[in-house]
């Protein structure tokens, strides 16, 4: 839009045009040929005398103005350069956000810095489950088409993490070729290195339901030690990466499957902090009788129970997803109705996703903004025990050892919420690999302006843009 509106200006648009010194706050947006005519037929004119919903009478502006938003916004936020709240959350990222991450090591211990492909990537909905729980058919069954890639069988059939997404034509590419592509949110997966690369695609194909949301499948989950460890990358660490950027994890299971092994359990335990993204899908109910159902619904809920860890019910969606008639020799009247109604509730709960999605973008960078901030205060801390001269080693390895302790310093001493603080061992695991002299020490300035962004920045965005997905 800014290139668009310099070009109108007569400005040559050039490398270098938007970092040149342009006076925004003046420049008029974009216009459009014609437009006035097409508006005109829409819409019939208000009355020059009739006042605005703000009570005062409206200023003869140019109707793409409208487009970004109120004249009242534009003595604070220069409206060329953030015309919607993604936009916005970029910028204000550039800005406050990634220097503190960057001073502080947050990419090596948390997450990845962030990119504008991960503000601009259309929102994620990823499938879990042990082998043979109907995944993939689901994917298929959303679609009502098969994906390039796509095996379907009663083994472990798909054995690699398949992203689905919107593409001008039907191929798979490559999961080394995918993450190295600045417009694809993928490129922090290089840091599971190529063995998992290599189990990784993307399926591309024109589809209307692709064009709002991404779908991933992922291998099954398989039981028993020997087939965790014959991973040749870290399976969990993968999920719980895709679930942070997935705005909705489906659990599937079979009435026939229920018992969560091991690798299972750890997967659904790297989850959390995701728990308002899980919901619980009951597949191929049909496959048994009422009377079986209400003993495997109340089965699943029990072993749910051991592991979500949490008091609140999970909400399960029961119901056979895939493309087969109804088994109404086995399910009954009653049964098809029930499937039916939950299909409907499962279908609308996926239909919400791109309407919450700007939404859930702006929770998870809040959430983000706090956790950089926490481990901001903890580097500070460390290296602020740290002497100046002699006994380095000693020190650093007795902090390491005490790590929980040092956590309840910092937690004390800056009245921080003890659940937001990071996982111990983990920390404990990639600290070892630092000398903590060399970190930064604690600066206040960079602490005060992540503050500011999550108390004045982002309550201003949200007042003055709306919602894209509306």
């Amino acid at each position: 839009m800014q290139l668009v509106s310099l070009a109108q200006a007569g400005h040559a648009v050039t490398n270098d045009l938007l970092n040149a010194d342009v006076d925004f706050e003046n420049l008029l947006p974009p216009a459009m040929e014609g437009l006035d005519v097409f508006l005109a037929k829409k819409k019939k004119p208000m009355p020059k005398s009739e006042p605005d919903q703000n009570g005062s009478a409206p200023v003869p502006t140019a109707p793409a103005t409208s487009w970004f938003s109120s004249s009242k916004s534009a003595k604070k936020v220069s409206l060329t350069s953030v015309t919607s709240i993604v936009d916005g959350l970029k910028k204000l990222y550039i800005q406050k956000l990634k220097p503190l991450e960057v001073a502080y090591h947050f990419n090596d211990f948390v997450s990845p810095l962030l990119a504008n492909s991960d503000f601009d990537a259309k929102p994620m909905v990823m499938l879990l489950g042990q082998y043979s729980t109907g995944k993939t058919t689901f994917i298929k069954h959303l679609l009502k088409t098969s994906y390039p890639g796509a095996h379907i069988g009663p083994e472990p059939t798909t054995d690699r993490f398949v992203v689905v997404m919107n593409g001008p034509d039907e191929r798979s590419i490559p999961g080394n070729t995918i993450a190295v592509q600045a417009d694809m949110p993928f490129s922090g997966l290089t840091t599971f290195g190529t063995a998992f690369l290599s189990k990784f695609e993307c399926s591309q194909m024109p589809h209307p339901l692709l064009e709002h949301i991404t779908l991933v499948d992922t291998p099954g989950v398989l039981s028993g030690e020997k087939q965790r460890t014959q991973r040749s990358y870290d399976f969990t660490g993968v999920t719980s990466w895709f679930a942070a950027k997935c705005d909705l994890i489906l659990l599937l299971f079979d009435p026939h499957k229920l018992d969560i092994s091991d690798e299972f359990k750890r997967v659904i335990a790297s989850l959390r902090g995701h728990d308002d993204k899980i919901r619980v899908v009951l597949n191929k109910a049909d496959q048994v009788d009422t009377q079986q159902l209400m003993r495997v619904y109340g089965a699943l809920m029990w072993s749910l129970g051991k592991v979500l860890n949490t008091p609140e019910v999970a909400r399960v969606y029961i119901g056979s997803f895939n493309d087969k008639p109804m088994n109404e020799a086995a399910t009954g009247p009653l049964g098809k109705e029930l499937f039916e109604k939950e299909q409907d509730d499962l279908l609308t709960d996926l239909k919400n996703i791109p309407k919450k999605a700007c939404d859930r973008r702006i929770n998870e960078f809040v959430k983000r903004a706090r956790a950089a901030k926490i481990h901001a205060y903890i580097i500070g801390h460390l290296r602020k025990e740290m002497p100046a001269m002699i006994g380095k080693a000693k020190t650093q390895q007795r902090l390491i050892d005490e790590l929980e302790n040092e956590f309840g310093k910092v937690q004390r001493e800056f009245h921080l919420p003890a659940g937001d603080f990071p996982n111990v061992e983990h920390f404990r695991e990639v600290l070892g690999g630092y000398s903590f002299d060399r970190f930064e020490k604690l600066k206040p300035k960079m602490i005060q302006d992540v503050d500011d962004m999550l108390g004045y920045d982002i309550p201003e965005l949200l007042k003055n843009f709306r919602n894209p997905y509306d």
